[in-house]
């Protein structure tokens, strides 16, 4: 099942605040439904938010709507994952040429999410497997697997192709406040895919690593700047000392799409503080995001590369 899909001209896509309770498809009619799943986190993922930003822009030129004033509202719903602007932008500018070009374009970007991915879980299996040497126990922040993309995963699609070839051990779920994406659906996913799994509370993380049961540390990444500064899930930052304090891997594994070359640093990208109700207390500082220096990344694996340090046009 594809997380996120165009079929008759409209969009369908796995309801995610229902998980793992219920597993609904709902279907997406208009950019104002788009905007609010995406705000709702019913729609979420850095590439799922790209191939939703694609399939927005599209959806409101076959609507015959206001496509810029549409496409603008669409890369603000969530103005820190670089996909969503991204995928927005990607079929916006084949606006002069209509409504079937742009369909094609977005039906493009969502059904190369799935081979890009593919092609990054693997390549992220192989190095991992082939440093370590062994078979590898990896700890995992927020969700990033099929849920995140259309059908493989970043993050998670490194495990998937750990799992698929033999190469992994045991995965540590951190739950991942305040929504609990980890707990509710990375631990989901694995299960499904049979992987043996421990749910680890988010204070805990750190400890995991320092207690020797993690041998490396995988996430994905919302953002990635131009001097390597890695923008992933609130928590991502500490597990990134953790690592570097315990000499194991911490690798950020990311489509090209995520990397941006227009964001100097870390510094310089809007950090989402998302509803203090979430957190169910009225006095919260609920940061959806924080920043990894460069110097805390081991590597940055790609569906095109791998790299360490500063990204390269």
């Amino acid at each position: 099942m594809r997380t996120i899909d165009w079929v008759d001209g409209r969009i369908i896509a796995i309801e995610q605040t229902l998980l793992p309770g219920e597993l609904k498809v709902v279907e997406i009619d208009d950019v104002d439904q788009l905007v609010d799943a995406i705000q709702r986190l019913a729609v979420r993922g850095a590439p799922a938010l790209g191939v939703a930003g694609a399939l927005g822009v599209a959806l409101s030129a076959h609507k015959g709507g206001d496509v810029r004033a549409d496409a603008a509202r669409l890369r603000a719903a969530r103005p820190t994952a670089v996909n969503l602007a991204w995928g927005v932008d990607r079929v916006l500018a084949l606006l002069p040429q209509g409504v079937d070009a742009m369909t094609a374009e977005a039906v493009h970007v969502l059904e190369d999410d799935i081979r890009r991915n593919r092609v990054l879980g693997f390549r992220g299996a192989s190095w991992l497997a082939e440093r370590l040497g062994r078979k590898v126990n990896v700890q995992t922040h927020c969700n990033a697997g099929a849920l995140a993309c259309v059908e493989w995963g970043t993050a998670l699609g490194v495990v998937r192709a750990l799992h698929e070839t033999g190469s992994l051990g045991h995965v540590y779920v951190d739950e991942t406040r305040p929504l609990l994406q980890g707990a509710r659906l990375t631990a989901w996913e694995l299960a499904r895919m049979g992987v043996e799994h421990t749910v680890v509370v988010d204070s805990a993380g750190p400890t995991v690593i320092a207690r020797g049961l993690a041998d490396a540390v995988v996430v994905g990444a919302d953002r990635i700047a131009a001097n390597g500064d890695v923008v992933n899930k609130i928590g991502t930052y500490p597990l990134a000392l953790a690592a570097a304090r315990a000499g194991i891997p911490f690798v950020v594994a990311a489509p090209e799409s995520t990397v941006d070359l227009a964001t100097a640093s870390g510094a310089d990208v809007h950090i989402e503080i998302r509803d203090p109700a979430e957190v169910g207390v009225p006095n919260a500082l609920n940061y959806a995001f924080d920043v990894t220096p460069a110097d805390l990344v081991t590597a940055i694996i790609t569906d095109e590369r791998v790299f360490h340090g500063k990204p390269l046009g």
